[in-house]
């Protein structure tokens, strides 16, 4: 189906992707960069400027509903050490594409905006619209999916095709949520050898921890499988002869829809009452609380993914839920459960890590499979 880019040319947008460095920052590099190259096809597309340089940036073809949104983010993780190429130049060996975000997700993106003018360039979809939105910050906060969905630019969205690896025979309709909190307990310093002039403000919140993970492992498992609570990282005292006067510890909690972010805060709240009427002195405060989410199993989007999918996967997909996050945490809030949505991109379970990499073959087959799926879609819309 490809017309306008050949693979040389899909080969060398990714290039141009990978080596701007947009490690949780500079997105907006990776928005002008896209706007300029759709402005080169006749695609109108804005830069939404967040803070520093943050930014999203949206864009469309055709016109009128039923609307289809592909979402993609433009923000990289580091790329730590251990890698055996350049992890900011895009390297192919063998068939296979290596480099910082060729699997999470600058691969799908590219995919989604090449297939977007792949598609106008024919004078496609007829009918409908396709809208890209392109975020910043997906890997910590989600600030670029926030601002879409507190902008109002999902709510005449009929579907949505989020772009995160999955690879080419899996994909999912729902997500787990994660709720970030940071716990701080307050006590008052003193001398080791003399505890009882002081309050060691890290033993009671230690005590607390231990009955919160407890605590919550015996919320039973969902469609999802378990909640999981997490204490990812405990602090208090500066030195080994003194008591800590204060102490924190930075917990995540993967939510199911059957025990939401509002229950574990409601839960939470019981235990620190409980906690400091007992004496201690501890607070909390969410840093980052992005809900599960879960569409039905055959929701629309997803019967064509497994439809269209299969062709190319020489396989069925597999479906079910995902266990990390992704940007659909606030773009499908408040959506009815039978809203079509899917996460469905290329990818494989080397993001993240040094020697990230993408079969070629899988990059080039979602350009057509995301234009198939768009013009399935709103044909059926």
């Amino acid at each position: 189906m490809m017309t306008v880019f050949t693979q040389e040319q899909a080969t060398a947008l990714l290039a141009d992707l990978i080596q701007i460095r947009s490690v949780n920052d500079d997105e907006v590099q990776v928005a002008d960069y896209l706007q300029q190259l759709f402005a080169g096809h006749g695609i109108a597309a804005r830069v939404l400027p967040l803070t520093g340089n943050r930014a999203n940036l949206i864009a469309e073809i055709g016109r009128g509903e039923p609307v289809l949104a592909f979402s993609g983010h433009m923000d990289v993780v580091a790329p730590g050490n251990g890698w055996h190429t350049d992890p900011f130049h895009l390297t192919t060996r063998e068939g296979t594409f290596y480099g910082r975000g060729v699997a999470d997700m600058k691969a799908g993106l590219a995919a989604m905006v090449i297939a977007m003018i792949e598609l106008h360039a024919q004078g496609l979809p007829k009918r409908g619209t396709i809208r890209l939105l392109a975020t910043a910050g997906e890997e910590v906060g989600e600030a670029g999916s926030a601002w879409f969905a507190a902008q109002g630019d999902m709510a005449d969205v009929a579907g949505l095709i989020v772009g995160e690896p999955s690879s080419i025979a899996a994909a999912s309709a729902a997500e787990k949520g994660s709720y970030d909190i940071e716990f701080t307990s307050k006590g008052q310093a003193a001398h080791s050898s003399m505890p009882e002039n002081g309050a060691n403000a890290l033993l009671p919140l230690m005590q607390f921890l231990v009955q919160a993970e407890a605590a919550f492992a015996q919320v039973p498992a969902g469609k999802m499988g378990p909640l999981r609570f997490n204490v990812d990282v405990c602090h208090g005292g500066e030195q080994v002869n003194s008591l800590p006067d204060s102490a924190t510890a930075l917990v995540n909690v993967r939510t199911i829809p059957e025990f939401n972010n509002d229950q574990v805060t409601e839960k939470l709240a019981d235990l620190l009452n409980q906690a400091n009427a007992a004496g201690a002195q501890i607070s909390m405060r969410a840093l980052m609380n992005e809900w599960p989410i879960a569409t039905a199993a055959d929701n629309r989007l997803l019967q064509l993914v497994t439809t269209i999918g299969a062709k190319y996967a020489h396989q069925p997909v597999q479906t079910g839920p995902t266990p990390g996050i992704t940007d659909a945490s606030n773009l499908v809030k408040g959506k009815p459960e039978a809203f079509p949505f899917v996460i469905y991109g290329p990818g494989n379970a080397t993001m993240h890590q040094a020697d990230e990499s993408l079969p070629a073959a899988m990059y080039f087959d979602f350009i057509a499979v995301y234009q198939e799926l768009a013009l399935a879609f709103l044909d059926q819309g």
